[in-house]
């Protein structure tokens, strides 16, 4: 089974060692930074994937008419009006990835999990392509490296921080709700006001559950002794950071993209 830390040191990392001598307090944060190391390079291999995977479809008019149904802009160039059958598949597949994933998280195995994640990236990307036809690619691209700027300092805040972020979770989880509950609402009210207050909540929201979730996905190392353990938690913290990512991507990209 898939060890993230390498089979010979799951019992030299063993979680147990967090409180105790000098040598297993050390042994102990070595395997922690061993292990956020794994999230965070499934979540960036993640991302990559996603990007990717939109920049593709993008470039290529063939592919893209499988999921969205294309219009002659003119200049030799295409737009999206409206998704194929397979395109509202992908957008919505990610959902039903989630759910599996968590649902089925004690009965599959690290390498299921992983795949399961790929395909939840690949997923993402389809349905994101999008962006690259309502933003230009000067926007995306600035925007891309404020949020992974935004994103690291937020996440080594919720690294090193002392202070329990504990408290932040079910205020933060209430906003999330909050926003997809306005966001359906103006989908039928079409206000203005209603998607800037939409998308300042979410630019605070996601800020906040990406400083709490990496500190949660860093105290749950304690809780994980076993090497399938250790996989399959650093495969659902990567999740988890990709979500906050890729959202608080989007909500930026609301504020400082220049539409097409």
């Amino acid at each position: 089974m898939f060890n993230p830390l390498g089979s010979s040191k799951v019992e030299r990392y063993n979680t147990a060692y967090r409180t105790g001598t000098a040598t297993q307090t050390a042994e102990y944060d070595e395997g922690l930074r061993a292990y956020m190391l794994k999230v965070y390079n499934y979540m960036a291999s993640g991302v990559l994937l996603t990007g990717i995977v939109a920049l593709v479809l993008y470039k290529s008019p063939a592919l893209l008419g499988i999921f969205y149904n294309l219009v002659d802009v003119g200049g030799g160039r295409v737009g999206i009006a409206g998704m194929t059958g397979l395109g509202w598949i992908a957008t919505f597949s990610p959902f039903a990835f989630i759910l599996v994933m968590n649902m089925g998280i004690n009965k599959l195995s690290a390498g299921a999990l992983q795949g399961i994640f790929w395909a939840f990236a690949t997923c993402f990307g389809i349905s994101l392509t999008t962006v690259l036809f309502r933003y230009t690619g000067e926007s995306v691209a600035s925007t891309f490296f404020i949020t992974a700027a935004t994103f690291g300092a937020l996440s080594l805040y919720g690294y090193t921080t002392k202070k329990s972020l504990s408290g932040m979770g079910t205020f933060l989880i209430m906003g999330l709700f909050g926003i997809i509950i306005a966001s359906i609402v103006n989908i039928f009210i079409g206000s203005g006001m209603l998607a800037f207050v939409i998308n300042v909540a979410g630019v605070l929201v996601f800020a906040g559950l990406t400083a709490y979730d990496t500190q949660r996905i860093k105290e749950s190392y304690y809780m994980m002794a076993t090497g399938s353990a250790l996989a399959k938690g650093a495969i659902m913290g990567a999740v988890s950071l990709y979500l906050d990512f890729v959202n608080l991507f989007m909500f930026l990209l609301s504020f400082l993209g220049n539409r097409e």
